[in-house]
């Protein structure tokens, strides 16, 4: 496929060390470009051999993040989301094993007429087309490359982006290098050499980087920067701060404070319209400005990874923008609530109370517990896909009479599986790619909280999930006071629950927190953070 002749090309590697914020840093890029008028989509390259995220533990590669067509992705496909206009696609993640998969796909049906396939030119040629193919109609594609320079994983990519250099012409692709710049407290200074060293190794693969991105605690001194400019062979504006910030959502005014956006623009000769970034100086205006306070429980079992929820501590974060207030997530682990706990005790302090997604069996009797002591004691819920099934569990047991009432996923002979597989899911074996993924329509009824959140009474949210409300015991639920506030409009399956006599206690099948963003908080996450607000006041 030929590429969109305007299309230039950024590629984002990173050295020293993992964990530095590539994707933060390709998302703030997206961002400052979108403010001069271009159009731009970002793409990860993950250096894996798995297919695809979905099936990888949340404790190795934290949350999977899903798209509007159904994509599992990495959680940086999140940052892209939150901070670009641009909604992506499958074709924006892919993988080694996805790439040595097609490949492979394409030998055993005869493509390459008996040649021997090897890394190169077979796998670069199939990592090139997938970039082209991400990138075709947009003025800007960054393209970040997993993994650490040095990675025996990274290798493939990284000779496909060296070669992408010469394909598409130097005025049209761009190399940013992320490194660290560590403070050595006991002698007082910032040490350049570990940028040295990754630099070399990436003018070893035959990349020279035209821009370096130095992450620090303490702001670069000129004299550094010239230091750095000049042993890694780049100009000296084209040195950036990459500083600690208080907030990610600084990082876009940080680089363009830096003149990054400047130098891009000059490296690509592109032109443009001056950046409009009124948007993000107020954002981070009202940040800084935040003066109240609540505090937020998540109760669930991956709370010691925060990369784990992800996309929800942002949708918090955007919720509380909203509303003026800054959130403080507290986070409980559900295997440490039982019936037999202080529980007073354990949620004295809180405001609302929030189970998230999640998939296995430990810690789901601690989630029921919390859901009850949320309808009990009249504090704000909100439960999100198991967070949803197992607040439903909560009220068939004590609400409804339904004794070891429960999801099937935990426990195939319950007498009263209010949550169950869906039909579809039953004969499904392999694991990878197959639940109910990405959008699908909501139908919302009139004069509730979700109906009064969005405004409107038709919605669209993005799935996750193999079990549902099982809709042979709606009617017993409804009848003690369980509102079922959204539907499906095609297959009439439940997507939101409610119960009216609480003040706000909200359930949702979908996941709401993909589709959040810092300038354009989820309208459930925005009242959820309200009404968390009204009762904190309330308690004074």
């Amino acid at each position: 496929m030929e590429a969109h002749k305007n299309t230039k090309y950024i590629f984002i590697t990173g050295g020293v060390l993992s964990s530095l914020g590539k994707g933060l840093a390709a998302a703030s890029i997206g961002a400052i470009m979108e403010t001069r008028g271009l159009t731009v989509t970002n793409i990860k390259l993950d250096p894996y051999i798995n297919v695809d995220p979905g099936t990888m533990s949340p404790f190795q590669h934290g949350e999977v993040f899903v798209t509007e067509d159904g994509a599992e992705t990495d959680l940086d496909l999140g940052h892209y989301e939150r901070f670009t206009s641009t909604a992506l696609t499958a074709r924006n993640n892919f993988t080694t094993g996805q790439v040595y998969d097609t490949v492979i796909q394409k030998e055993r049906n005869g493509d390459y007429l008996g040649k021997t396939v090897q890394v190169i030119p077979h796998i670069t040629d199939e990592i090139k087309n997938r970039i082209r193919q991400a990138a075709e109609g947009f003025d800007i594609a960054i393209i970040e490359i997993g993994g650490t320079v040095g990675d025996i994983e990274s290798l493939p990519f990284l000779e496909a982006i060296r070669q992408f250099g010469f394909d598409m012409g130097r005025t049209n692709v761009l190399y940013i290098h992320l490194t660290l710049v560590p403070y050595i407290p006991s002698a007082g200074e910032l040490k350049t050499k570990p940028t040295q060293h990754s630099v070399q190794k990436l003018r070893e693969i035959g990349i020279q980087p035209q821009i370096l991105l130095c992450r620090s605690e303490k702001r670069l001194s000129q004299d550094l920067k010239e230091k750095i400019a000049l042993f890694c062979n780049v100009e000296k504006n084209a040195v950036i701060n990459a500083v600690d910030v208080a907030s990610i959502y600084q990082v876009p005014m940080e680089f363009h404070r830096e003149g990054l956006d400047d130098r891009i623009v000059e490296y690509l000769n592109i032109w443009t319209r001056g950046p409009q970034m009124h948007a993000w100086e107020c954002l981070v205006e009202k940040i800084e400005q935040c003066g109240r306070e609540v505090n937020i429980a998540i109760v669930g079992k991956y709370v010691k990874l925060t990369e784990s929820y992800k996309s929800l501590n942002e949708a918090l974060a955007h919720g509380g923008i909203a509303n003026d207030v800054r959130v403080n997530r507290i986070y409980i682990e559900s295997d440490k609530l039982t019936s037999e706990a202080d529980l007073e005790a354990i949620f004295a302090g809180i405001d609302g109370i929030l189970i998230p997604g999640g998939f296995g069996e430990r810690g789901v009797e601690g989630k029921i517990v919390a859901a009850g002591y949320a309808r009990q004691h009249k504090i704000p819920f909100f439960g999100i896909c198991l967070g949803m099934q197992l607040a439903v569990a909560e009220f068939a047991r004590s609400v409804c009479g339904l004794t070891g009432a429960n999801s099937t996923e935990f426990d195939p002979e319950t007498p009263y599986p209010v949550i169950d597989f869906l039909p579809e899911q039953r004969t499904i074996t392999r694991k990878g790619g197959t639940m109910r993924l990405g959008a699908y329509a909501c139908r919302l009824s009139t004069g509730t909280n979700a109906w009064r959140a969005y405004g409107r009474d038709n919605i669209s949210e993005r799935h996750r999930h193999r079990y549902e409300f099982n809709s042979v015991f709606e009617e017993r639920l409804t009848s003690c006071g369980l509102a079922i506030s959204g539907r499906n409009p095609d297959s009439n399956l439940v997507e939101i629950i409610e119960i009216p006599d609480h003040p706000w206690f909200l359930g949702c099948q979908f996941h709401p927190e993909f589709k959040s963003k810092p300038l354009s908080a989820h309208p459930l996450f925005r009242e959820f953070i309200r009404a968390s607000l009204a009762y904190s006041q309330g308690k004074g």
